[in-house]
């Protein structure tokens, strides 16, 4: 396959999947707005499910990474260079940009809005390290021939499960964070938090690869 397909896929797979999650939380805002609980329950399946048909059906394709601190791990694995890598990452974060304004038209907003959801605290940058922590060790374990478990379904259900146990619910993504900027609903994020949750995403990506590594040298 040639490398304008690999960074199609890529943007392809990341614009639906900020819209499926911007797009989800306008939704469940217009259906549970007195339940945060509800709202949180509805994003979460979308993201959750989005995510095994993307990945499956695109993993042919691009490997199915939708986010540059994947592509960057595979970039330390020494599987893409580093062009290869800063062409998915642009492919990522156009999609994902793009996905949030599609999603922002879909449910009649601004076409771009900032977001004023504050996402500040050692509790959040935290929960992004452990939640980026989880995604890219599940990504890198399935990936050698021992394991035959579908990539796409544990990494749907991990996210899913992710959105719980985190108390940033678990965006694990920059390109995704980045996206999250410009809708004004709850999946929101303000630009003054995307520094901090970006270098807490890579840190995770990094710590993960060093396990990775470990397992692999037993």
């Amino acid at each position: 396959m040639n490398n304008l397909s690999k960074y199609f896929s890529e943007f392809l797979g990341t614009f639906f999947l900020v819209c499926t999650v911007v797009g989800s939380g306008f939704m469940a805002q217009n259906l549970y707005s007195e339940s945060l609980g509800g709202m949180l329950l509805a994003n979460t399946i979308a993201t959750g499910a989005i995510l095994v048909v993307l990945i499956n059906v695109f993993n042919e394709l691009s490997d199915s990474h939708f986010n540059p601190v994947v592509s960057f791990c595979f970039f330390l694995k020494k599987s893409i260079s580093f062009i290869e890598m800063l062409f998915l990452w642009i492919s990522q974060i156009i999609g994902g940009f793009l996905g949030t304004i599609i999603a922002n038209i879909m449910f009649k907003n601004q076409y771009i809005s900032v977001s004023s959801v504050d996402r500040l605290g050692f509790n959040l940058f935290l929960s992004e390290v452990i939640a980026t922590f989880g995604l890219i060790l599940i990504i890198f374990i399935l990936s050698t021939k021992k394991f035959k478990f579908n990539t796409g379904i544990a990494v749907g259900l991990y996210i899913t499960s992710a959105y719980w146990f985190t108390s940033s619910t678990s965006l694990a993504n920059p390109a995704v964070t980045i996206a999250r900027v410009f809708t004004e609903n709850f999946t929101g994020i303000s630009p003054n938090s995307i520094p901090y949750f970006i270098a807490a995403q890579f840190l995770g990506g990094i710590l993960a690869m060093i396990v990775v590594r470990f397992f692999n040298e037993k």
